[in-house]
């Protein structure tokens, strides 16, 4: 069984999706109703913009979500998943790519949520660091230990959580994760405390948006963040997608969970490869690829 995976923010680079502009009608007539949604040329940022662009939220959110979604729209009669899920953003990639909601109006999910997230970043100043090896449950205790906010935010994979608060306690976390014997606990250059209670102005905002947007039954099970587990019902969608913002994403438990409902195989569509080494190191035996 082949599932189709889709990455979220911190996968992009510039120039990413050029080569579908340039070489695709199609990608290119979408990538400019892109440019007409959002009111500026996205593209001119994606292909030939700084890096420093496209670390902007509001940027990357919808350059990672269109790569992905073109590229996916893209393959035609080959894109045929049993099984689908994105990391964080990606899972909105995700829905529009099996046929949850259409094009534009994902898009205008997206970009809610950048600005959302933008806006509750800059209110409350906030970061994320990651956890190299140590297993879940000591990373959950000594969060736990920590006073102010500081929680599990990326289940990776095995030996590998990204954690999510004030830099105060995320600092004091990182000290007390270096003496339990972690292998590294490297704070990490983001706008802010994603998946986290600091993301809860935001998650109101887009909980409304949500609402308001038509949702319709996935063509294959889509693979949640909030619960690692497989849904097609639109309302249960909706509701755990409101979830994931001040929720952990569980990407290893989803991978192990869509090994165990028989993935033999998982393609990454959209920029980098994160998610196949992610998938790689929690699956063993399923065959990883991706198409940029």
């Amino acid at each position: 069984m082949k599932a189709f995976v889709f990455p979220g923010q911190g996968a992009q680079f510039v120039g990413m999706g050029k080569d579908l502009y340039d070489n695709n009608a199609e990608a290119r007539e979408m990538f400019e109703k892109a440019n007409e949604v959002l009111g500026f040329r996205i593209t001119d940022l994606m292909f030939n913009g700084t890096e420093d662009d496209l670390k902007q939220t509001k940027v990357t959110q919808p350059a990672v979500f269109l790569h992905s979604v073109i590229l996916a729209k893209t393959l035609g009669e080959e894109f045929k998943p049993d099984m689908v899920a994105g990391h964080s953003l990606g899972e909105f990639s995700a829905l529009v790519a099996a046929g949850v909601l259409p094009f534009e109006q994902g898009l205008k999910l997206v970009e809610t949520r950048a600005l959302a997230m933008q806006k509750a970043c800059e209110a409350t100043p906030s970061t994320m660091a990651a956890i190299i090896g140590l297993d879940d449950e000591k990373v959950e205790e000594i969060c736990a230990s920590i006073d102010g906010v500081c929680v599990p935010a990326n289940y990776n994979s095995p030996g590998q959580v990204v954690i999510s608060g004030s830099f105060e306690a995320i600092d004091a976390a990182c000290a007390k994760f270096k003496e339990a014997g972690a292998r590294r606990a490297l704070p990490l250059k983001v706008g802010g405390a994603f998946h986290s209670p600091l993301m809860e102005p935001a998650r109101e905002e887009l909980a409304k948006a949500i609402h308001e947007a038509c949702f319709s039954e996935p063509i294959c099970p889509i693979y949640q963040d909030v619960d690692a587990k497989p849904h097609t019902n639109p309302e249960e969608i909706k509701e755990n997608l409101i979830k994931q913002l001040t929720a952990p994403v569980r990407w290893s438990h989803i991978a192990r969970n869509m090994a165990a409902d028989g993935m033999t195989e998982a393609v990454e569509l959209g920029p980098g490869k994160v998610l196949q080494g992610l998938i790689g190191r929690t699956c063993k035996e399923v065959a990883v690829s991706g198409m940029q």
